[in-house]
C-alpha cells in the first residue's frame, strides 16, 4: 500500500498499480515498511537520535540496526493482524526515507487511534510531517473507518505541536503527568483529528 501527497490530493497504490489519479507535483508518499527499510530506517535514527532520544520511549543513544530490523519485522506482522499500521515516510523524488508516521493503540469499538511521527533531523521543515500525518489519517478515516485520532505531544516538544495544528488538529486541553520520558514526568498537549477536520 502506498499513499502519495500531491499538492493535496491522494494516490493510492496497491501492488503498483495506481487506483486513482491525483496532480503532478508531489514530494511525500507513505507506506507500508519492509526487510529492505531496515538499513535506511538505522540511518535516520543514528542520524536524528539526540533528537529523537528527547521525545520518543523507543529511542536510545546506543540504536542499533538490529532494533531496526525488529521494528521493521514487528511492523509487518502487526500489520498483518490489524494492531498497529506503521508508514515510511518518502520522498518520492527519490525515495528516500524521511521519516515515520503510525496508528497504534487503537480501539476499532469506539472507532479511535493515537497517531505518532517523526522526521530525520536533516529534513525537517521541509512539510514531510504534516504531509505524512494527513495521508496516515486519510488511511485511517477511508480504510480502517475510524472517526478519531488522538495525537499526544508532550508540552514542550513545540516542533510536533506545530505539525499538530498546522495539519488542523485541534487542541482539546492539557493532560498533567501523562507521559514518562527518559524516567521523568511530562505533560502533553492533547489534540484531536476528525474526518470533517481535514
Amino acid at each position: 500500500m502506498i499513499i502519495h501527497s500531491e499538492k493535496g490530493a491522494l494516490v493510492a497504490a496497491r501492488e503498483g498499480k495506481a487506483v486513482s489519479k491525483a496532480s503532478r507535483d508531489g514530494f511525500v508518499r507513505i507506506r507500508r515498511f519492509t526487510t529492505e527499510d531496515a538499513s535506511s530506517l538505522f540511518e535516520a535514527v543514528h542520524e536524528s537520535v539526540k533528537q529523537l532520544c528527547r521525545w520518543m520511549v523507543w529511542c536510545n543513544p546506543e540504536y542499533s540496526l538490529e532494533e531496526s530490523k525488529s521494528f521493521v519485522w514487528n511492523s509487518e506482522r502487526d500489520w498483518d493482524r490489524g494492531e498497529r499500521y506503521s508508514f515510511v515516510i518518502e520522498d518520492s523524488r527519490d525515495g528516500s526515507l524521511v521519516g515515520s508516521v503510525g496508528l497504534s493503540s487503537i480501539v476499532l469499538p469506539h472507532r479511535f487511534a493515537n497517531l505518532g511521527y517523526w522526521v530525520r533531523t536533516s529534513r525537517t521543515g521541509e512539510g514531510f510531517a504534516r504531509a505524512g500525518v494527513l495521508l496516515a489519517a486519510r488511511f485511517a478515516f477511508e480504510k480502517l473507518g475510524l472517526e478519531r485520532l488522538e495525537l499526544i505531544v508532550p508540552v514542550s516538544n513545540e516542533a510536533s505541536r506545530r505539525v499538530a495544528e498546522r495539519a488542523g488538529a485541534h487542541c482539546e486541553g492539557l493532560l498533567r503527568k501523562r507521559l514518562v520520558l527518559r524516567g521523568k514526568l511530562h505533560d502533553a498537549a492533547l489534540y484531536s483529528l476528525l474526518p470533517e477536520d481535514l
